[in-house]
């Protein structure tokens, strides 16, 4: 116990020898190395939003600069202080609508990063507290300067589509941690609301358990600026899931010092315009000036950030002013920190009224909608745990899928049935139980160990029919499957027209190299004509493509006369088409047909859907989508932002269909849902 007291006291007189100790050790995030003062003497990291504006601005320089986003800030307090509406939205409190999105690994409810609804509601309890200075809370103190914010925060009542909500998004994203680069390139424009009418916050699990949190700095809404220097696609707050909420209001996988929840109201605080109170400078300002590092005068001048709660601290002797040890945009332990001062709620306030993303007065996503007594909602689970199928993986299982069945009822839900739907096979599953208003359900359906398209849908709720159906129905696409043949044979037939001269094909394995051909045929004066009959292809276990051409682009059809080609292992046929047909120069010059006798392969798994790429990425101008030799170039795709919305569609029918123009997309992530043939593949990219 002497040895702890000494190590603090130490900190405390010579913070500065110890703190340089404990730099030593070089951290990054987001690629670049953490600041110092970023880096309290345990180790943690317990801010990342200077790196991630960093991060950001680099991978698009059309964002804003610091300096021009305070002089829009500086002019946009002078205009509001000279009409007296700096205080606060016509005296009135603000309402900020939350949605929580909860990223978890398959845990059980409660457990390690599946924080419970309880931590969820105690961390939006403890931000209320802290920005309203709530008299008899933490929250509260009695600083001449500190001042009630007038904002708060409720966890959304509606969510995108309209439904009832309990503004707690779970999702089993099936990995277990998360680097910050993969939380914005996959956890956040997965899973984001429409950032102009929700305040958007992850919890997570950082792959880096040393770090605690960080956010999107607002920017402002200057005219000319580029709408591609926004990015909406990864605004919001993240923190890791032991220092979401209070461990006084909650119970769950807390990590001390940092376990009452101001790690996300420090967050929230830069996510509404506030700097760190040394202003990320780490130096004192010049003799007897006021400190404007932060931009607000009302907080003392700082030398850099403070850890635990050192009282009497005055880094800057000669400034006026001890630091403000206890303002929540300093580095303090949780329970050190309650106040904002007047200064920063007329930043915030600011913000909140003119910043892009940031004016939430045209959203009533907070607002309840009439509710029904049975109202049974039903959301559909990744499928965790698969082994990817390969021709050297044969048969890997696939795990029988998961439903969340909730009530969204003001009755607790006491029996659902659902009606699944797999393959055009429809089974019944019949719940039982007893779930409160907004909790939830794990359902394994049976007979779902398969892949394709599930369809799920709630027939009833509580014996009788549900009250709302704009939330009863679910569908998620599980892979595809290829053609499967239990043979090492396989017979070959085709029948083409009378032009075998425009008539080619090859016949590759998963490595791409050719086993069979055959190149132009003959012509004959009209009519169909045998070309292959009953030819054998002896195929070690494997996977393989055969690719048909046709020269001219009618296919097997020379108008009068209509070809067709089949492929047979054993009593399996795995090809057969009589489609490749149509008007001259209307069909595709080639048609590929996938097949496998080793087992019924995703088809995301196979080479050829693995080699198509896109480039450049990230995209400034254009996009190309790359595809290998013998891929069918015929289909079609579609183009959707990070909000799911659909930005475009087009049809394939040769490889020049497969670029896209960005000009006019904005900065952000998208996703493109390509069909090329019989299989699908998604991508994404990125637009600078």
């Amino acid at each position: 116990m002497k040895k702890t007291t000494l190590f603090l006291s130490l900190i405390f007189c010579f913070g500065s020898v110890v703190y340089a100790q404990n730099k030593s050790g070089d951290k990054t995030v987001f690629g670049k190395k953490v600041l110092p003062e970023n880096i309290s003497p345990s180790g943690h990291i317990r801010c990342a939003t200077s790196e991630y504006e960093q991060y950001l601005r680099e991978k698009n320089p059309s964002k804003e600069s610091a300096e021009l986003f305070e002089k829009w800030m500086a002019k946009k307090i002078e205009e509001q202080r000279s009409i007296g509406e700096v205080a606060s939205q016509s005296g009135g409190i603000i309402y900020i609508p939350v949605v929580v999105h909860v990223i978890h690994n398959g845990d059980a409810y409660g457990t390690n990063e599946n924080i419970s609804d309880e931590q969820v509601q105690s961390q939006i309890t403890v931000m209320n507290q802290d920005f309203r200075r709530m008299s008899g809370t933490p929250g509260f103190n009695s600083d001449p300067v500190g001042a009630d914010v007038q904002v708060e925060f409720i966890l959304a009542k509606v969510d995108p589509s309209g439904n009832p909500t309990n503004g707690i998004n779970r999702v089993n994203l099936c990995q277990a941690s998360w680097s910050t680069d993969d939380i914005d390139l996959i956890v956040k424009p997965t899973t984001i609301w429409d950032p102009a009418l929700y305040m958007n916050m992850w919890s997570v699990d950082f792959s880096d358990n040393t770090l605690l949190g960080y956010a999107q700095f607002p920017e402002s809404n200057l005219g000319g600026m580029s709408p591609a220097a926004q990015d909406p696609n990864s605004d919001g707050v993240v923190a890791n899931f032991a220092t979401f909420g209070s461990s006084a209001l909650a119970t769950g996988s807390f990590s001390p010092p940092y376990d009452r929840g101001r790690t996300m109201t420090h967050e929230v605080g830069h996510f509404l315009g506030l700097r760190h109170i040394w202003g990320d400078n780490s130096a004192c300002p010049a003799t007897n000036t006021i400190n404007d590092e932060d931009f607000v005068a009302d907080t003392p001048a700082s030398a850099g950030s403070n850890f635990g709660c050192p009282a009497g601290t005055n880094s800057c002797p000669l400034n006026p002013g001890n630091d403000m040890i206890a303002n929540y945009m300093d580095y303090t332990d949780d329970t050190c920190m309650n106040i904002f001062t007047a200064g920063q709620k007329t930043r915030i306030l600011t913000v909140l009224g003119n910043s892009p993303r940031r004016n939430y007065a045209a959203s009533n996503k907070d607002v309840a909608i009439p509710l029904f007594a049975n109202d049974a909602e039903v959301k559909i689970e990744m499928a965790c745990g698969a082994a990817s199928p390969s021709c050297t993986t044969p048969n890997p299982a696939s795990p029988a899928k998961t439903v969340l069945l909730y009530n969204r009822g003001t009755s607790n839900l006491t029996s659902a049935t659902l009606s699944y739907n797999f393959g055009g096979t429809v089974y019944t599953n019949n719940w039982t139980g007893n779930l409160a208003p907004n909790k939830y359900a794990t359902i394994v359906l049976a007979n779902s160990s398969v892949n394709g398209l599930l369809t799920v849908s709630v027939t009833a709720a509580n014996g009788g029919a549900d009250q709302r159906a704009s939330n009863n129905v679910a569908t998620k696409s599980f892979g595809s499957t290829l053609a499967y043949a239990n043979s090492t044979t396989f017979t070959f037939n085709l029948v083409g027209d009378s032009y075998g001269s425009e008539t080619s094909w090859t016949l590759r394995n998963q490595a791409g190299t050719i086993l069979y051909s055959h190149g132009a045929y003959t012509d004959i004066p009209s009519g169909t004509q045998v070309l292959e009959n009953n030819t054998v292809w002896n195929l070690p276990t494997g996977c393989y493509y055969l690719t048909m051409m046709d020269s001219w682009g009618d296919g097997l059809n020379n108008g009068v006369v209509q070809g067709y080609y089949t492929v047979t292992g054993g009593a399996t046929t795995v090809v057969n088409e009589t489609a490749f047909t149509g008007p001259g120069g209307n069909t595709p010059n080639s048609k590929v047909h996938y097949f496998t006798n080793n087992v019924a392969l995703n088809s995301d798994s196979f080479s050829l859907m693995d080699d198509v790429v896109l480039y450049p990425n990230p995209a400034k101008e254009r996009v190309t989508i790359s595809v290998p030799q013998g891929l069918d170039v015929v289909g079609n795709f579609e183009v959707y932002n990070a909000l799911g919305q659909k930005v475009l569609t087009k049809n394939v029918s040769s490889e020049n269909d497969l670029n896209i123009n960005t000009n006019d997309y904005q900065a952000g992530m998208y996703f493109i849902n390509l069909t090329l043939g019989e299989f699908s593949k998604t991508l994404r990219f990125i637009k600078d």
